[in-house]
């Protein structure tokens, strides 16, 4: 079970854009990153594949390896490590929770 899922506000940590804050767009796990929003910027030089299409520099956001942002608590507001509970629904149904390590709210 991934810690961070698409949708969640974090923070960086670490890096260049240390302290910036966004919402998570896209997971790549195989590579163990995560894409934010509006947090490492890069420009790419685009040429006109077809007829009429436009090119130059376009600015859009690049991977950044998990390890360097940390989840933002809906709840405390503050930055906090990710904890998982195991919910037993029945014997055979368990559900996994994610919480809050600061004030033990679940998030989702």
């Amino acid at each position: 079970m991934s810690k961070i899922k698409v949708g969640d506000e974090v923070v960086v940590v670490s890096g260049k854009d240390k302290e910036k804050r966004g919402k998570v767009i896209q997971k790549i796990p195989k590579e163990s990153k995560l894409v934010v929003e509006g947090v490492n910027i890069i420009k790419r030089h685009i040429r006109p594949t077809r007829r009429g299409q436009e090119s130059g520099i376009v600015e859009r956001e690049a991977a950044i390896f998990s390890s360097k942002v940390m989840l933002i608590c809906p709840r405390c507001g503050k930055t906090t490590r990710i904890g998982v509970r195991v919910l037993r629904k029945s014997p055979r149904e368990q559900e996994k929770l994610r919480f809050c390590k600061k004030c033990g709210e679940v998030i989702d």
